[in-house]
């Protein structure tokens, strides 16, 4: 019986922890964005005109990314964005940070996983060491040519950043294709290995 409520237990926190964790820091950006754009803006309402709009920091917040983005997708806006990004790169502890950040959230964000076709196995770097990778596309004609075999690109991306890696062509019949997603495998890989995705079938 004791076996039953442990595991009861163990399932519930399983369940609940990662929607009230996602919860308290949506909250807790909310309070941030809030209080540090929203405060003086409300002080100010609040003194000359007898209320305050709540959720105004958010708001502004969310103009400035805007913004932000409009701005940085014209050539003057870009121009400012490279000097930028090219002077966090110079300072010793946030060259450190920057990128990595920098990466993760253009891997995010971007269209960069819909290149990625299918979740594959390969034997990679030597014979009986299995690596995880993704088909971006078909190998290019000449190497196919010289090699007489049907090739595929392949990507291994390293972890936990798998934004990086390493590109390498491999006979097709050779490519074992896995069922889960590239999201769960993106996952597995940050997590470096903790976070199993779960089998298709036991989804099922």
């Amino acid at each position: 019986m004791f076996s039953n409520i442990k595991k009861y237990f163990i399932a519930g926190i399983l369940v609940l922890l990662p929607f009230l964790i996602t919860i308290y820091i949506l909250i807790n950006l909310f309070q941030f964005a809030d209080s540090i754009l929203g405060k003086f803006i409300n002080i100010y309402l609040v003194e000359t005109l007898g209320f305050y709009i709540p959720g105004l920091g958010l708001i502004i917040f969310l103009i400035i990314i805007f913004l932000i983005g409009f701005l940085t997708t014209h050539f003057l806006g870009k121009r400012l964005y490279f000097i930028l990004d090219a002077a966090l790169r110079r300072f010793p502890l946030i060259r450190l940070i920057y990128p990595s950040i920098k990466q993760i959230i253009e891997f995010l964000f971007t269209t960069q996983r819909q290149t990625f076709k299918k979740t594959v196995l390969v034997e990679y770097p030597r014979t009986g060491i299995w690596s995880m990778g993704f088909i971006t596309n078909e190998g290019f004609q000449e190497a196919k040519d010289k090699t007489k075999k049907e090739l595929l690109n392949i990507f291994i991306p390293s972890s936990p950043g798998p934004f990086t890696g390493f590109y390498i062509l491999v006979p097709r019949q050779e490519v074992i294709i896995l069922d889960i997603t590239v999201e769960d495998a993106v996952k597995l890989l940050i997590s470096g290995g903790l976070l199993n995705p779960v089998s298709p079938l036991k989804k099922g």
